[in-house]
């Protein structure tokens, strides 16, 4: 499979279903899909699955690929007997992590019942998973004259406000904003602020 992959290619590869966590920082994922079926979701939510799992257990604390018929962890809650129960039966897991102190882990974890991923399904799974972990990446070219004016703006304060706060004319903070939506690939100010702070920027 050559060129760009998309969530069609994804579902074909997988077709048991699949989960995706982009740029997870300290408890949540800046973005997720989860395309695993609604019975298994609902039944490893209610049984507090997550902290047990070994999958996610792998994914934490490695990265790059593996069948779960790989992973040699322990499983005293027995996650992949009950997965294998809703037809979960072959697995593939994806790591990836930014590799220093304020790095971000990006993750899959994606399902057959039929047969085990093969090594070609599972390059291109990883290339999807690692293309789309730096498609989320944070812009690191905001200037700290942008990020204090999207903090005003997120704290709900209007281009006047701003200006005389910091000392400079509103063309200036326009200016200043009219950058970071740029940088950020928002639309408006609201939306950059948005961004800014689910990067954890603001």
């Amino acid at each position: 499979m050559t060129g760009l992959i998309s969530q069609t290619d994804i579902a074909a590869i997988a077709p048991a279903g699949y989960y995706i966590a982009l740029r997870v920082g300290f408890a949540f994922p800046l973005e997720e899909v989860n395309a695993l079926p609604a019975d298994w979701v609902e039944h490893y939510t209610t049984q507090r699955f997550m902290l047990h799992d070994p999958v996610i257990r792998w994914i934490y604390t490695n990265t790059g690929a593996i069948r779960w018929s790989e992973i040699t962890l322990d499983d005293p809650m027995r996650v992949m007997q009950q997965a294998h129960a809703f037809g979960l039966r072959f697995g593939c897991a994806i790591a990836c992590f930014d590799g220093n102190a304020e790095g971000q882990r990006s993750f899959g974890s994606f399902v057959r019942g039929d047969r085990e991923f093969n090594n070609a399904e599972i390059a291109v799974l990883r290339a999807y998973v690692t293309r789309l972990h730096h498609d989320k990446a944070p812009p690191t070219n905001l200037t700290k004259a942008e990020i204090e004016a999207l903090r005003m703006v997120k704290e709900g304060k209007r281009l006047k406000e701003i200006a005389h706060v910091i000392g400079v004319s509103e063309g200036a903070i326009k200016q200043r904003l009219r950058n970071a939506k740029l940088k950020l690939g928002a639309k408006t100010s609201a939306q950059a602020a948005a961004a800014a702070s689910e990067f954890g920027l603001i």
